[in-house]
């Protein structure tokens, strides 16, 4: 755990945060700056310096970020039919620690936001995008070890 990382420190409950969800694996807690009524972050308690660190091995965790963070929203009473959920690519991500964006009503980001939070610019990427590239990754992994375990017979 990097001692300068917020995230880190949020983990370690050193730092404070409106947290509204926690398990042993992730958590869920309100943006300082929100976007709109509904601005979360999920975070993996386990440092991972930023979404270019995922591997496949991070495909579940990555899936159970989504899930609790949309459940913290329903339960909020947010429309989960108006979200944006995706990260900001380095160099433009604020905290080197991943932390999934969860922003309901999309549609009413200002200007400003709609232009932070584009889906799929050079700067942010839809959630869905990094579970599509991550899963066929893993298909690809699997298919070259099938076909290594096969050569080998």
């Amino acid at each position: 755990m990097p001692k300068e990382c917020i995230f880190c420190k949020i983990v370690a409950k050193t730092a404070k945060a409106s947290l509204k969800f926690e398990n042993e694996e992730i958590m869920v807690f309100e943006d300082i700056k929100p976007a709109s009524t509904h601005h979360y972050l999920a975070i993996p308690k386990e440092h991972i310096e930023n979404v270019h660190s995922l591997q496949t091995a991070h495909l579940g965790l990555l899936e159970r970020l989504v899930a609790e963070g949309r459940q913290v929203i329903e339960k909020a009473g947010g429309d989960l039919n108006d979200i944006r959920m995706g990260f900001h690519l380095p160099p433009f991500n604020s905290v080197g620690h991943v932390h999934l964006h969860l922003i309901c009503p999309a549609s009413n980001m200002s200007f400003i936001h709609r232009a932070m939070f584009k889906p799929n610019s050079w700067w942010f990427v839809e959630v869905s995008e990094i579970l599509g590239k991550l899963s066929k990754l893993a298909q690809e992994e699997k298919a070259a070890s099938s076909a290594h375990i096969q050569s080998n017979l």
